[in-house]
């Protein structure tokens, strides 16, 4: 069950609670979660937002048991992001593989993240957020304004379904332009070997060592 959203040159699609049988999305994914807060040890993952790269969305919405949902039932969903065929692009990986482990019981692998890939190339900045990146490497502009709102409300408005569709609708093009950048400057192989680790990185922040870091002095 679901509905679909027609946003300016994007399809929005949203599906209640798993993605649809059949549903491809090529080698290569670009998925982002919302959720109730940013500690994956105690706020619920709400929404997952996929796009293949061809300028549509796919949003799954994750609803608990007890507000009468399926919860972490989505079959079709865990098999995607468990596929070692298909690459997982991420903006701040480390997050999104935490909340999907915490509250899906899976270990989304492989995985990229094209904030750790921006901060290996653009050491000239300080800016590696995904509307800095959007508008510097791509002159797009991306709204943030709904960043905050419930996304554990049983439906969902039309602007919180097109800002969480922007976060991941533009990863593919970003992932290109870093990943020239990251040939440019030799440092492909390192960030490759930092992917391999954000499930690892992940589950460590699950087990409440964030803080202290072990990587700490």
């Amino acid at each position: 069950m679901g509905h679909t959203l027609f946003a300016p040159n994007a399809m929005i699609k949203l599906h209640k609670h798993d993605l649809p049988d059949g549903l491809d999305f090529g080698s290569v994914v670009a998925i982002d979660t919302e959720t109730m807060g940013l500690d994956p040890r105690r706020d619920r993952l709400c929404l997952v937002q996929l796009s293949a790269g061809d300028g549509n969305a796919h949003c799954v919405q994750i609803i608990p048991e007890s507000l009468g949902g399926r919860g972490a039932d989505c079959p079709n969903l865990k098999a995607l992001l468990t596929n070692p065929d298909v690459v997982k692009l991420f903006h701040f990986a480390r997050f999104d593989v935490a909340i999907l482990r915490a509250a899906l019981g899976i270990e989304c692998a492989p995985v990229r993240c094209t904030k750790i890939a921006a901060k290996l190339v653009r050491t000239f900045t300080d800016r590696h957020g995904l509307k800095d990146l959007c508008r510097e490497l791509l002159g797009v502009e991306i709204s943030k304004q709904q960043q905050s709102s419930d996304w554990g409300a049983p439906e969902l408005t039309p602007e919180q379904l097109a800002y969480a569709a922007s976060d991941v609708l533009h990863l593919h093009a970003l992932w290109a332009k870093l990943e020239a950048l990251l040939k440019r400057e030799g440092r492909l192989e390192l960030a490759e070997s930092c992917f391999r680790f954000l499930p690892a990185r992940g589950q460590l922040d699950l087990m409440g060592y964030e803080e202290p870091d072990i990587f700490a002095h």
